[in-house]
This record gives structure tokens, C-alpha cells and sequence, in this order.
């Protein structure tokens, strides 16, 4: 009795890990992976009509949640290419998972942002990588650790080919992020030699080899930098990660400019700026 009761138990198991990791990529995916296992019951769906049946069910709770974000005092960013911002997001991938979202300030600053760069760089896109999700502030971005209000939002770096000539609207990874700028020998390196057992600063060695070897390209990267430490104040702007080596090499420096710590993850493949409350 006591084994049949456990095999039920441990029959729930998959759904569980499912529903978890939906939630934690998507914020809605878990609930509508469980609606439509009910609605698949229903029908008696095969396994190509529960997809199909699933993608329905998502793609109209993703719409919905375009819809009520303002309630909950949060906006999208751009998800498609409308031709009258240089602010775009860096993959569709961003805006399938629902990871779009800020407060209405954050992009009114990303979007000016994006403006000065293309001022001063013309031809200059912006992307923008990891926002938040659509609802309740306190929900956790998986795997980050402070995107869960709507007021924090990465920037993918800007990158150029071999020669110097600038690479718009490119990165070097597929998703803007893990390929991880290298310190110079000289490098301001804080958590050098640490070897912290709970960490998310993953150096992910074996994934750099797969990468597109661009340059940083400096003079943008160092720009969108002190746009964001200078004019972005003006735009409630109160924070910027990115790696103390890479604020040396590009000649950054500002009180708002701050290094996020040694268990967080590393800054050096992006720019995560923030406003205040």
C-alpha cells in the first residue's frame, strides 16, 4: 500500500519540475502548462495537440499580460521593429519568456539612452537584454537577484569587428550574455582568488572558446557608461553594474558607477542600469 502510494506520488513529479522551471523562465508558463493539462484531459489531445494546445494557451497569456502590465505600473519595451527607436531588444527570446518589462521611467531613460548613442555614433542601435517580468514586484528573474520591480534593466555592450569597424545590432553571444570581457594583467580584480561555494559568478571557461572573437568596441561602451552616470541621473538613473577592470580600461568613473559584488554575476559581458523609487 505504502509503495503504490509513493509511485503516485513520484508520478507528479514531472509535472512539478515542469511547472517550476516555466515559472521560473516565464513567470506565466506554469500555470499555463497546468491549464493545459486539464484542457488536454478534456480533449484527449496527443502529445502534438497538447503543444499545439500549449503554445495557444501561452501565446494568449503573454498577450494578456501586454495588456495588464500598466496595472501593475509596468510597461514593454520594444519587442519589434517599428523604425522610430534605435532601442531594440537583442533577441526575440527576451520577449517570448515575458522579460521585457520596466517601469515607465526605466524606459524613458533606455530610450534615451538609445537616442544619445545614435546622436553621437549615428546608425548606434541600443539592445536591451533581461528586464522583468509582467507582474508582482518581489518575483524573482531567474538567475538574477535584483531584477524583480520593474526598475532594473541590462544593455548588451557594443562590439566591433577586427578591423574597427562597428557591428550594429550584434553580440558576441547568441543572447548577449556569459561572453565575458578578459582583465588586462594591470586590472582592478576584487574577488580574485575567492572561491565563495554560493555564488552565481560563473565564469563559464568552457564557453568562451565558442564565441565570435569581436572587440569590444570602447569608445560606445564608454560612452553609453557616462551618459548613464551624467545625463541619465536626470532620468532617475541611480545604479550601474559593470566590472571594476572594465570601468578602468574605458576611463569610467561616478558614484552611481558601482561594483555589484563577488557572489553576483560577473558584468563584464553587459551594462545593468537601474532607477531609484
Amino acid at each position: 500500500m505504502k509503495i503504490t502510494a509513493l509511485a503516485a506520488n513520484l508520478r507528479w513529479l514531472p509535472t512539478i519540475a515542469v511547472v517550476v522551471l516555466l515559472t521560473l523562465l516565464t513567470q506565466i508558463g506554469g500555470v499555463v502548462w497546468l491549464i493545459t493539462v486539464g484542457l488536454a484531459r478534456r480533449c484527449k489531445t496527443g502529445v502534438f495537440g497538447f503543444l499545439a494546445l500549449f503554445l495557444g494557451v501561452y501565446t494568449a497569456g503573454s498577450a494578456l499580460g501586454y495588456a495588464v502590465a500598466p496595472i501593475f505600473g509596468r510597461v514593454s519595451l520594444p519587442c519589434f521593429d517599428d523604425g522610430t527607436s534605435q532601442l531594440k531588444m537583442q533577441s526575440p527570446f527576451f520577449c517570448v519568456l515575458n522579460r521585457q518589462y520596466v517601469v515607465p521611467e526605466l524606459k524613458e531613460a533606455a530610450v534615451a539612452l538609445s537616442r544619445h548613442m545614435d546622436q553621437a555614433f549615428p546608425g548606434t542601435t541600443t539592445l536591451a537584454l533581461d528586464a522583468n517580468f509582467p507582474f508582482f514586484n518581489g518575483f524573482p528573474l531567474f538567475p538574477h537577484l535584483s531584477h524583480s520591480d520593474g526598475r532594473k534593466l541590462d544593455v548588451a555592450f557594443y562590439y566591433q569587428n577586427g578591423d574597427g569597424s562597428y557591428l550594429d545590432r550584434t553580440t558576441r553571444s547568441p543572447i548577449g550574455y556569459f561572453a565575458f570581457e578578459q582583465p588586462r594583467p594591470s586590472s582592478i580584480l576584487p574577488c580574485r582568488d575567492r572561491e565563495d561555494l554560493l555564488t552565481l559568478r560563473w565564469d563559464l571557461d568552457f564557453l568562451q572558446s565558442l564565441w565570435p572573437s569581436l572587440r569590444l568596441e570602447e569608445s560606445r561602451t564608454g560612452e553609453a557608461l557616462r551618459w548613464l552616470s551624467g545625463e541619465g541621473s536626470s532620468f532617475g538613473i541611480e545604479k550601474i553594474f559593470v566590472e571594476p577592470h572594465l570601468a578602468q580600461s574605458l576611463g569610467v568613473q561616478a558614484q552611481s558607477i558601482r561594483f555589484q559584488g563577488c557572489r553576483a554575476a560577473r558584468h563584464d559581458d553587459h551594462i545593468h542600469m537601474q532607477v531609484g523609487k
